[in-house]
């Protein structure tokens, strides 16, 4: 494994994992934490699919504990995810003044997370294990044939209009149009997807939780 990143083979080492691609490692609440990390980057099964080489279904399983993921599993999560193996097993220690936190992002100075349909903006960044995931959005979509599929996360959704319009797309409704000021709550694990109607693209608040 020569291209194996020298961290990897650091921490491996550390927590005696065996290095043989069909070791399995133990689950210790593992799914979970994938998940956590997976949505504090705002990533759906698809996105985290792509970055990770692993299909969407194995993902599943593993957020599900259904399936003990491999070390070949456990070393594509965290290179595609931009981690280390640490954060994989153990949640972030809460310090005595977790109660106080908090986080200001000045304007443009968001983390850029870019997708075929959709500029994200990522705010708060430097909170981890934050209830809420807020970001700002603009809509390049312009027709629902932009998507290959529904987007659809866990937890739930609040939607803001800034600015422009949309037509909301969701799986068990008509679609709605929505316009400056008019907001949205929805269960994210239902399909959904944003179309910009206006001249200009659309730009949307989503806070996620």
């Amino acid at each position: 494994m020569s291209d194996e990143p020298h961290f990897l083979k650091e921490q491996r080492e550390q927590l005696q994992i065996e290095s043989r691609s069909d070791a399995t490692v133990e689950p210790l609440q593992l799914g979970q934490r994938v998940r956590e990390i997976r949505l504090s980057q705002n990533l759906t099964l698809e996105e985290a699919s792509k970055r990770t080489g692993l299909a969407r279904s194995t993902l599943s399983k593993i957020e599900n504990e259904q399936i003990s993921p491999t070390f070949s599993a456990v070393s594509k999560l965290v290179a595609g995810l931009g981690i280390d193996i640490p954060q994989l097993f153990s949640a972030p220690q809460r310090g005595a003044g977790a109660g106080g936190r908090r986080d200001i992002t000045r304007a443009g100075d968001g983390r850029p997370h870019p997708t075929p349909t959709y500029e994200h903006e990522m705010l708060a960044t430097e909170l981890s294990q934050k209830k809420m995931i807020p970001y700002r959005t603009t809509v390049h979509a312009r027709s629902f044939d932009s998507y290959q599929d529904w987007v659809r996360h866990d937890g739930e959704e609040f939607l803001y209009v800034l600015s422009g319009s949309v037509l909301f797309y969701t799986e068990f409704y008509q679609p709605i149009e929505l316009h400056t000021g008019d907001s949205a709550y929805y269960d994210c694990e239902m399909g959904h997807a944003l179309v910009s109607t206006s001249e200009e693209d659309a730009t949307v608040i989503w806070v996620t939780a």
